[in-house]
């Protein structure tokens, strides 16, 4: 029975690391690209003829930082394949990465 307990409770944890990673980070950029959109005014939005729509300075930041954390996550991931196909651990000491080794 412990051995179906410790399947199920590795299966939760890949299925909400595939579903976080898988299609949280692809919806959080295209958040970031919407944001960007609304940014800079353009054709998106309803507007009398022949003018365009001010641009967004709140738009622009948050597409910014958005994908300032997308990227953060895609190199983290990066360097803990790295990390352990080299031989170390990947910590967070301090709340920075750290490369120990094992």
């Amino acid at each position: 029975m412990n051995q179906i307990v410790a399947a199920l409770d590795a299966a939760w944890r890949i299925l909400l690391i595939g579903v976080v990673l898988g299609a949280g980070l692809p919806a959080l950029f295209s958040f970031g690209v919407r944001a960007m959109a609304w940014g800079t005014g353009g054709e998106a939005t309803n507007h009398d003829e022949g003018t365009l729509p001010p641009p967004h300075p709140v738009g622009r930041v948050i597409g910014i930082a958005v994908f300032a954390l997308v990227v953060l996550v895609v190199l983290l991931g990066l360097s803990y394949i790295v990390a352990h196909g080299l031989g170390y651990n990947l910590v967070f000491n301090g709340g920075l990465p750290a490369f120990v080794p094992r």
